[in-house]
C-alpha cells in the first residue's frame, strides 16, 4: 500500500521538496522483516522476529544533505518532512519513473515461507557437533539471522528502482578451556539468498571448524613478539583488505582528507601483483544487490589495479562534488539512516603462485588461518589485528600453533611488501560499521605473503 501511494505521489513530493532549491531530491521506502533466533546454553533461548517499515526523504542543498524520516509513512507525514526539508529558491516539476530498475533475489529455499522449528533444528545440529568433542568445550552459541528487505528508490533524476534482497547469516561461537587456559573458536557463513546455503555448507561443518580452532589453540605456544615474514592464507578471508586499506578508498574519506590514499589516483600504491576490487554485481555474495540504497545499479569498481591506485568508491554526494558517476556505493544501514559510501564485496584478485609453494619457500614466518576484530587509522594506515589461528613457519614448514598474537602494521606498506599472491582465494563476511551504521558485506583476498610485519606475542 505504501510502495504504491509513493509511487503515485512522488511527483508531487519531490517537486515540493525542491520547491525552493536543491540540486537533488530522493524519497527512500524500506520493508525489512527480520528474524534472530540464538542457542546457548544447549537451548533456544531467544527468539525476535518483527517487521519494520519507513520512508526517509532526502534533500541535497549547496552540497548538505538534509534528512527526515517517518515509521508512518502516510501521505500527510510525508509532506511534513517535506516541507520542513524545503529551503532557497525555486525548482521545475519533477517527473518520476523516467528510468525503471527492478531487481530480485533468486533462491530456492524462501526463509519467508519458513517457520520457527526449521529455523532451529539448525542450530541444534551445530550445537550437537560442537558439544560432541567432550569436556574441554565449556561454552557453544549458534545464531541465525535472515532478513527480506524490500526497497523502493525514487528520485528527482526521474529515476525509480525497486530490489528485494533476502540474506541469511549463520555463525557458532565456542569456548573451550583446559589448565586454567581458555580459548576461543568462530566460524561463520553467509549468503545473499536463501536456506539453500545450508545444502551447500552443512551446519554441522560451521560448528566442526569453529570447536577445533578452539581446542587447537589450547595446545598453542605464546606467539614470539618481532619482525616476521607473514602468511595470510586465503582462508583467512578479507579482513585486513576490508579494514587496513578499503575504507581508504571511500570517497567521503578521501574528501574529508582522512584516508591515507588521497591524491594518490595514478600513483603506486601496492606491490604490482596486487589488484583490488569492490564488486555488488557477484551472485550470492553478502555484500551483493541489485541497486544500492540510492537505486544506483550494482557495479564492479577497480580500485587498484597491478599496483597502481585507479580509482575510488563513489555515492551520489560524493561523486557529485567532483562531478563524476556513483560507482553504486551509496548504502545505509535502514530508512532512518542516510546513505554514505560504504564497500559491498571487496577483494584481492588472485594471483599465479601456488599457495603451498609460497609456504614452501618461506624460510622462516607466521602463518596466518584466521583473523580476528582489530582498529585502523584510515589517515595514517596503520592497523593491529588479532589473530585468531596462526601457526609458525620454518624451513618451509608449518610446524606449531601460535595464541595471544595481533599483526601490527600499515595497510600501504604491506600491500607494498607482497611478494606472492596465491591462485586461490577465500572469502569472510561480517557487519561493517561506519558512522553508526551497519550494513552487510564480505571480502576476501588470496594466500599472500608480506615481506616484514610486526607480531605482537608474549614472547621476546
Amino acid at each position: 500500500m505504501v510502495k504504491e501511494m509513493l509511487k503515485e505521489k512522488a511527483g508531487y513530493l519531490l517537486s515540493n521538496l525542491l520547491s525552493q532549491g536543491g540540486e537533488y531530491g530522493e524519497i527512500f521506502y524500506e520493508r525489512v522483516r527480520a528474524c534472530r533466533i540464538q542457542l546457548e546454553d544447549n537451548k533456544i533461548d531467544k527468539v525476535q522476529w518483527g517487521i519494520d517499515e519507513g520512508v526517509g526523504i532526502r534533500l541535497i542543498k549547496d552540497g548538505k544533505t538534509y534528512y527526515g524520516y517517518t515509521t508512518e509513512p502516510t501521505f500527510e507525514n510525508l509532506m511534513e518532512i517535506v516541507r520542513t526539508l524545503a529551503r532557497g529558491q525555486g525548482h521545475g516539476p519533477v517527473k518520476v519513473g523516467q528510468r525503471r530498475i527492478r531487481g530480485w533475489t533468486d533462491l530456492k529455499i524462501d526463509p519467508d515461507e519458513k517457520g520457527i522449528d526449521y529455523r532451529a533444528e539448525f542450530l541444534l545440529r551445530a550445537n550437537e557437533t560442537a558439544r560432541s568433542y567432550g569436556d574441554k568445550v565449556k561454552q557453544v552459541m549458534v545464531v541465525l539471522t535472515d532478513r527480506t528487505r524490500d526497497i523502493l528508490i525514487i528520485n528527482s533524476l526521474g529515476e525509480m528502482a525497486e530490489d528485494l534482497q533476502k540474506r541469511v547469516v549463520f555463525f557458532t561461537d565456542v569456548v573451550a578451556s583446559q589448565d586454567g587456559i581458555m580459548q576461543r573458536g568462530y566460524e561463520s557463513i553467509g549468503i545473499k539468498g536463501g536456506f539453500e546455503i545450508f545444502e551447500r555448507i552443512k551446519p554441522e561443518d560451521v560448528a566442526k571448524k569453529a570447536t577445533e580452532r578452539a581446542i587447537l589453540m589450547l595446545s598453542a605456544k605464546p606467539a614470539p613478539a618481532g619482525n616476521f615474514t607473514v602468511v595470510l592464507a586465503g582462508q583467512a578471508g578479507g579482513t585486513m583488505i576490508h579494514e587496513a586499506v578499503g575504507h581508504g578508498f571511500e570517497a567521503d574519506l578521501v574528501q574529508k582528507g582522512l584516508s591515507v590514499y588521497r591524491g594518490k589516483i595514478g600513483q603506486k600504491v601496492a606491490s604490482e601483483l596486487i589488484t583490488v576490487l569492490d564488486d555488488a554485481t557477484l551472485e550470492n555474495h553478502l555484500g551483493s544487490f541489485t541497486v544500492d540504497d540510492e537505486g544506483v545499479p550494482a557495479q564492479r569498481t577497480v580500485l587498484i589495479e597491478n599496483g597502481y591506485l585507479v580509482g575510488y568508491m563513489y555515492d551520489r554526494l560524493t561523486a557529485m562534488r567532483e562531478g563524476k558517476e556513483s560507482t553504486g556505493n551509496g548504502r545505509r544501514q535502514s530508512y532512518a539512516h542516510v546513505p554514505i559510501v560504504r564497500m559491498t564485496n571487496t577483494f584481492i584478485a588472485p594471483g599465479k603462485d601456488n599457495p603451498e609453494d609460497i609456504i614452501g619457500d618461506t624460510k622462516k614466518g607466521v602463518l596466518v588461518l584466521k583473523m580476528g576484530g582489530g582498529e585502523v587509522n584510515t589517515v595514517t594506515g596503520d592497523f593491529v589485528f588479532e589473530i585468531i589461528e596462526g601457526y609458525m613457519i620454518e624451513n618451509g614448514k608449518i610446524t606449531y600453533p601460535i595464541r595471544s598474537a595481533t599483526l601490527i602494521g600499515n595497510g600501504p606498506k604491506a600491500l607494498m611488501d607482497v611478494d606472492a599472491v596465491g591462485s586461490d582465494l577465500g572469502w569472510s563476511i561480517g557487519t561493517c560499521g561506519k558512522d553508526g551504521q551497519g550494513v552487510p558485506v564480505s571480502d576476501a583476498q588470496p594466500t599472500l605473503r608480506i615481506r616484514s610485519m610486526v607480531l605482537g606475542g608474549t614472547e621476546v
